[in-house]
């Protein structure tokens, strides 16, 4: 089953290595958001930059192996590798340690990664790689070209300015935040709405964007889509860990809705693969469409 259809995608921002104990997996919110929209057969680019050591040699082999276009991660020699270090609670929700500066920090776009986001169908990007200037600049250069932008809200404390997240949303098509997310910036803009449905219409309203998600955990998510708004209440799973959960989601809805799928089938779709992340270990699992067709469909797994 191919969801892709040929859809050309370009993610933009942090690569690095999810640190959880003694064990590493790649991960970084627009390269898990890129792996899964790769899997589902979207045609994808990611756009970052890794250090001269061991840890950006092996992130670049490794998705070069997933198959994604690895010439637009650029090589600093300055700088080294992400890493951050990952700790989850008892419910498998996770908190992060994450290593500044890293090389992704210092994103210098080469020629290869303005003529693929020229050339693509989506820009996929988030709040986190703006914690520096250099990265920040860059992707400003990459939000003048002419292509969907899907803005990913990924707040981490203290690596963000609201000036800078309303800059970030107001260059966007489509947003993406989870519940908490939303109602901290909706206050932060002044908003005097309580509910999710309210603060995304206050959203729209004062940003370009035109459509918006609201992750809400293990509740679900809320879609504002062609000026409706569509709900998906979640699946009964039994969380691992939350890593990369959100990132799968967005890359699931993203790439339902842009090839023209109906709204609420993309949405449930999204809910389902995010909750199977959820189910396993690590940030970007696979996920077999028998699996999420079962999930959907309420038979056991």
């Amino acid at each position: 089953m191919n969801n892709g259809e040929n859809l050309k995608a370009v993610a933009y921002g942090e690569v690095l290595w999810d640190v959880f104990g003694n064990e590493k997996k790649i991960g970084g919110a627009p390269l898990n958001v890129a792996l899964r929209m790769k899997t589902l057969g979207c045609e994808v680019a990611m756009i970052s930059c890794v250090g001269n050591d061991e840890d950006g040699k092996a992130i670049k082999s490794q998705v070069g192996q997933l198959g994604l276009e690895t010439d637009t991660i650029v090589v600093s020699e300055d700088f080294p590798t992400g890493l951050v270090n990952v700790t989850l609670n008892q419910r498998g929700s996770a908190t992060y340690e994450i290593n500044y500066p890293s090389a992704w920090d210092k994103i210098v776009l080469n020629n290869l990664a303005k003529t693929t986001v020229a050339e693509a169908d989506v820009l996929i990007y988030g709040s986190l790689v703006c914690r520096d200037n250099v990265s920040r600049n860059a992707l400003e250069e990459l939000l003048q070209y002419n292509v969907y932008k899907v803005f990913d809200v990924n707040l981490r404390k203290p690596h963000y300015t609201y000036e800078n997240l309303n800059q970030l949303m107001q260059s966007a098509d489509f947003i993406k935040f989870n519940d908490e997310e939303l109602l901290e910036i909706a206050k932060a803009l002044n908003s005097p709405f309580e509910t999710l449905e309210e603060n995304m219409a206050f959203i729209e309203e004062n940003t370009k964007a035109t459509a918006m998600c609201v992750t809400k955990g293990k509740h679900g998510a809320l879609l504002l889509w062609k000026g409706k708004v569509y709900e998906n209440g979640g699946y009964p799973i039994e969380v691992s860990d939350t890593v990369g959960a959100g990132d799968s989601f967005l890359a699931a809805l993203i790439t339902s809705l842009l090839n023209g799928k109906d709204a609420q089938e993309s949405i449930d779709f999204a809910c389902a693969i995010g909750a199977l992340v959820a189910e396993s270990p690590g940030a970007n699992p696979e996920i077999s469409y028998s699996k999420i067709e079962k999930l959907m469909s309420g038979l056991k797994i």
